[in-house]
């Protein structure tokens, strides 16, 4: 990943990794998606619902799509050498189909990311405990129509404020939808289209958005973090670390929060 996709990354909260998994791969990967569900390719009476929601997936093509090298290398760049671990699997995947009931899960947010002990529910904090990316996986082929999510570009730089007066411990991510929603609202939207095989690397915090399916073709994705490290998962991004160079997730959230 060269310099230039970094500053991008940096500056709007998201890259796109054009054809970061082989043809092969995702074709395999769509395949098995397909026997996870009722409705079946190519007959529209079987497509009974505007969702389907597939859990973790972790059959040899879905861990090979996950640990490409161009991926490696860009997780690398973005999240630190040492800082990740791989996957062995992808999940969970919003399977979007043309339908005329509208999803309930259109609303603008950011992803939770761990459960404190005794609590229920995910949550977030400026750390991005538990979480070093958000990842976008496309196994179709995704246009203006077919129900691509909805990014608020720059949004990432939005929410470190929101999430700080909760420190370490954080809270649940519910609690901060409508701050977050609204802490971003000025920015710019675009869309996640792109063909099978392309990838959205996704700084934790940028703010997102499903939609409802007006195209002709259900959309497949599979929307996994990255994982730190072990011996980071309590806050790999930890404030009170202070890297002479920090990796261009760290710097994002210190920049938002000397900023604000």
């Amino acid at each position: 990943m060269d310099s230039e996709s970094i500053e991008r990354f940096t500056t709007d909260g998201f890259i796109k990794m054009e054809q970061a998994v082989p043809p092969d791969v995702t074709a395999a990967c769509a395949e098995l998606l397909w026997e996870q569900i009722e409705a079946m390719p190519g007959d529209r009476s079987t497509w009974t619902r505007p969702v389907y929601w597939v859990g973790n997936m972790a059959q040899a093509p879905f861990s090979a799509a996950a640990n490409t090298a161009v991926l490696h290398d860009a997780f690398d760049a973005l999240v630190g050498p040492g800082r990740w671990k791989p996957r062995g699997s992808l999940g969970s995947f919003p399977l979007r189909f043309p339908h005329d009931e509208e999803p309930d899960d259109a609303g603008w947010h950011i992803e939770g990311s761990y459960q404190p002990p005794g609590e229920s529910g995910y949550w977030v904090n400026v750390h991005t405990t538990g979480r070093a990316l958000l990842m976008l996986f496309l196994f179709t082929d995704v246009g203006e129509g077919d129900a691509p999510t909805r990014i608020r570009v720059g949004s990432h730089l939005d929410v470190p404020p929101v999430l700080a007066p909760y420190g370490e411990r954080g809270t649940p991510m519910m609690t901060v939808g409508s701050a977050v929603a609204a802490a971003s609202e000025h920015r710019p939207v675009t869309l996640a289209t792109g063909r099978a095989g392309d990838v959205f690397l996704c700084h934790p915090f940028l703010v997102h958005a499903a939609q409802p399916h007006h195209g002709e073709h259900p959309r497949f994705m599979a929307q996994p973090p990255l994982d730190p490290s072990d011996d980071l998962w309590l806050g790999p991004y930890n404030l009170r670390v202070t890297d002479a160079e920090p990796p261009p997730i760290g710097a994002t959230i210190r920049t938002a929060l000397h900023s604000a």
